[in-house]
């Protein structure tokens, strides 16, 4: 069994009798249920709230500025710029998955910078499940910790799993 990955070192992905280990988790492949390779969405009604949420502060604060110096700047222009900045996190956090679901519903999500990456890996993890002769090993780096386009492991459900980020 493989050792669990530390944070900035690699992740080894492999296929070894017909056991998909992702760093020391191991999934059975006779339970992966389906495979997918899509662009992740941003949860743009979260961030709609936020936005209202961030108006309203941005209004507060500028009417505060307004009477304690007599001149701010103005509401309208600190609310543009965090309009300026919600929609440019919003556009930027649009990342390439990996999603690898078992029949118990619990599922692995893996995000690397491509998609050509990710859907290599899903061909493989595909081809092993009706070869089961076949093996393959991948390491995966992880460029940085906050997943702006490195590679993260998200593991979530099944029982007893509290899940495992890098």
């Amino acid at each position: 069994m493989p050792l669990p990955p530390r944070r900035g070192k690699p992740l080894q992905l492999r296929v070894q009798r017909q056991i998909l280990w992702v760093g020391s988790a191991a999934v059975p492949l006779r339970n992966i249920s389906w495979v997918e390779v899509f662009r992740l969405r941003p949860a743009w009604g979260r961030a709609g709230v936020y936005f209202l949420l961030l108006v309203i502060l941005t209004f507060l604060v500028s009417a505060r500025l307004d009477s304690t110096d007599g001149g701010g700047p103005a509401p309208g222009v600190l609310a543009g710029f965090v309009l300026v900045v919600v929609c440019a996190v919003l556009l930027s956090s649009r990342k390439p998955v990996l999603v690898v679901e078992m029949n118990s519903a619990s599922k692995v999500v893996l995000t690397l910078p491509t998609m050509d990456e990710l859907r290599a890996i899903a061909g493989q993890i595909v081809y092993a499940i009706d070869h089961p002769e076949y093996e393959f090993t991948a390491v995966l780096e992880q460029h940085n910790t906050t997943n702006n386009f490195g590679s993260v492991v998200n593991m979530n459900g099944g029982r007893g799993n509290t899940g495992m980020k890098l």
